[in-house]
């Protein structure tokens, strides 16, 4: 499937991010997936997904939520092999996830040297868009607003990086097709406190 752009995210390179952990804390990425947004359609095939072995064991309250066991990710590289590829891509690019204050602080503390220009919430913007709803979860966006993410089998399925990451991509465009914001507005209302622009003070120079 192939995703058109709309014209307000056509300037903008994008990256639609959404990691996996091993439960621990502090939590170490097990899974990360970044899709990739150049001003040009995109499909799912555009997305790159890595497998990291963590220094500390998976635990079971993960495995059951991800599916991915220590097994898994034993032959897989380390975050310290992996590093340089993830901030590669991610550099210079406005961050886009669901609930993403998690993911922006589990990748910052695994990229100390790496600050995106903007990071965009979906959650936060659904919450905007579409108000009052029974719930937010990824999940529970995707069936609201019908999206056509397609089977889920095997490593397709909700909280795995790539599945995930697609789905949060097919959800922020939905949300723009409704709320058709300026560029501006979309920042107002999904970016994360501490990229959101400061407010003009009301009155003149005095």
């Amino acid at each position: 499937m192939t995703t058109a752009l709309p014209t307000v995210l056509r300037d903008h390179a994008l990256a639609v991010v959404d990691l996996e952990g091993n439960g621990g804390q502090p939590p170490e990425i097990v899974e990360v997936a970044i899709l990739p947004v150049d001003g040009a359609p995109v499909t799912e095939d555009h997305s790159h997904t890595w497998l990291v072995r963590p220094k500390n064991k998976i635990n079971g309250i993960a495995h059951r939520i991800h599916g991915i066991g220590n097994t898994d990710v034993e032959s897989c590289p380390t975050w310290h092999d992996t590093a340089p590829a993830v901030q590669q891509l991610l550099e210079g690019r406005t961050v886009v996830a669901h609930s993403a204050g998690g993911d922006y602080r589990v990748l910052g503390e695994h990229l100390p040297s790496w600050r995106p220009p903007m990071v965009l919430d979906t959650l936060k913007l659904a919450r905007k868009v579409w108000p009052g709803l029974p719930g937010y979860g990824l999940s529970d966006l995707v069936t609201h607003a019908d999206l056509p993410v397609g089977a889920t089998t095997g490593q397709r399925r909700p909280h795995r990086a790539g599945f995930d990451t697609w789905c949060t991509w097919l959800l922020l465009l939905a949300l723009v097709e409704d709320a058709t914001p300026t560029w501006d507005e979309l920042v107002a209302s999904a970016a994360l406190p501490q990229f959101a622009p400061i407010a003009e003070p009301e009155g003149g120079l005095w």
